[in-house]
């Protein structure tokens, strides 16, 4: 496979540096794409991109790096079939109005019904429901989610928050073990 120059760059072949992180691209592309089949795809063809552009990786953070390449293949696909990506625009009034939603405690407690809160992750908006991937399910700090997702890394900050206030909307207070449904 490909090696890089001692000139600053990761040292290291693709597979080395590239492949650990191709079940974090698929993960990410299944969310994006919403079926295992155009995640297989997406992450096929962000590969190939990754491969022939391994040289511009620098001493850098290779995961942010492919998950970048893994959203822009998606979002060119998506334009080519005239799909567009659904996202939400902030309102002012909308958003900065209190909220008396349950806590992020309670949402722990929602855990118990792990499927509620995949089909309440899948219905996001796209711009959320890939924030919320990569911070909770791929543990990426904002500041590499601000570089996969080309956002400052407040805009970050603030699609994270309203992507949980639509989960907790979603998925209603929590239950108590014994609690009549």
């Amino acid at each position: 496979m490909q090696d890089l120059a001692a000139d600053g760059r990761s040292p290291g072949t693709f597979d080395a540096v590239v492949g650990p992180h191709l079940n974090a691209a698929f993960n990410y592309a299944r969310w994006l794409t919403r079926n295992d089949a155009d995640a297989e795809d997406v992450v096929q063809d962000a590969a190939i991109r990754a491969f022939r552009y391994f040289g511009s990786l620098r001493n850098d953070n290779a995961r942010a790096w492919l998950l970048t390449i893994v959203r822009n293949t998606w979002y060119e696909r998506a334009a080519q079939r005239g799909a567009r990506p659904r996202l939400v625009e902030y309102d002012e009034m909308t958003h900065a109005q209190p909220d008396h939603r349950p806590t992020p405690e309670a949402l722990a407690l929602q855990q118990q019904t792990a499927d509620r809160v995949r089909q309440a992750v899948q219905s996001l908006p796209d711009d959320f429901r890939e924030v919320i991937v990569l911070r909770e399910l791929e543990g990426m700090s904002y500041k590499e989610i601000a570089e996969v997702v080309d956002i400052p890394i407040g805009t970050v900050m603030s699609r994270l928050a309203r992507a949980r206030e639509r989960l907790l909307a979603m998925l209603g207070p929590p239950r108590l073990a014994g609690e009549a449904r």
